[in-house]
């Protein structure tokens, strides 16, 4: 499986025709086909090639959302769980 580090997640921003991939306890998802996250935007809140593990304490759903996506990868240190600001 690919690993990341968080600047090569970052070249995933769903901009410009890229994927659209976020992060969350070390996983690496897919979000490109969501249309919650078109244009890589989220709720106008995140923005995607982020790690959104911090974030999704705040969210207003689990981490079952992202679950539904295919997993391309994994985050590089991602065992300690970084607390990104979400994007």
């Amino acid at each position: 499986m690919r690993e990341f580090t968080l600047q090569e997640l970052a070249k995933f921003d769903g901009r410009d025709g890229r994927p659209a991939y976020v992060a969350h306890k070390g996983k690496v998802y897919d979000v490109t086909g969501s249309f919650l996250w078109r244009g890589g935007h989220h709720q106008a809140m995140h923005q995607a090639g982020h790690d959104l593990t911090g974030a999704m304490k705040l969210a207003p759903h689990g981490p079952e959302f992202l679950e539904r996506f295919p997993v391309v990868g994994v985050l590089k240190g991602g065992g300690r769980y970084a607390e990104d600001d979400g994007g």
